[in-house]
């Protein structure tokens, strides 16, 4: 893939990011590296997600200095680098604001296995501590904290969604955002009866066979 459809493609997921209901206004952010040139490419700060463009994309090198851009970085780049360093099957960074998932960021809960769709982060999604946005500390909760997760809850704060691309990581950011919402209404009416590790270890399995040429989840 070009520089350019790189660019294209976090412009694309950013517009997605406000269609799909999981942030608002300029909140959140999203990231690809590319692994061979050792570089980030990352949405702006303070850009409106209607109307950036792929010119408005950074593009960093891995200790956060800036080779081309005309814009600040997010001002949250410094965990999408932590991420990179920490993991290197991670290509691609999700960051929401999506109501549900932060809700439970505020309750201070971790997501288990109260759904199998879960396993698209793994047997659950864990809580990282609080800090301050756009800090080391955040940085340094994050990656410490994903562990061998697709995505990973920020305390009072939000989510994070990561992948071998930016379909994925999106994708997960978007079905976490519903478990989310299953997993609150639940516990408003009860006690939800969660699913065994061994159970999501068959589905999180089954879910490396998932895509457009293998079936549907439900197969």
């Amino acid at each position: 893939m070009t520089l350019h459809r790189r660019k294209e493609s976090i412009v694309e997921y950013g517009r997605q990011l406000i269609a799909s209901g999981l942030t608002t206004g300029t909140g959140g952010n999203l990231s690809i590296l590319d692994p061979d040139q050792a570089r980030i490419l990352i949405t702006p700060s303070g850009v409106a997600y209607d109307a950036m463009s792929p010119a408005d994309v950074v593009v960093m090198d891995m200790d956060g200095g800036i080779i081309e851009g005309r814009r600040k970085p997010s001002s949250e780049w410094n965990f999408h680098v932590a991420l990179y360093r920490k993991r290197p099957d991670i290509h691609a960074v999700v960051h929401t604001h999506s109501v549900y998932a932060t809700t439970l960021a505020c309750l201070h809960w971790e997501i288990p296995a109260v759904h199998y769709l879960v396993g698209f982060a793994g047997r659950k999604v864990p809580l990282a501590p609080y800090a301050t946005y756009g800090t080391e500390e955040l940085a340094r909760n994050v990656a410490e904290s994903i562990g061998p997760a697709n995505a990973v809850l920020l305390a009072n704060h939000g989510l994070v969604a990561v992948g071998p691309d930016l379909p994925r990581a999106f994708n997960t950011a978007e079905e976490i955002e519903f478990v989310a919402r299953l997993y609150y209404l639940a516990r408003a009416a009860g006690e939800p009866q969660l699913l065994s590790d061994d159970e999501m270890d068959r589905v999180i399995e089954k879910f490396k066979n998932y895509g457009p040429n293998t079936g549907t989840l439900d197969d």
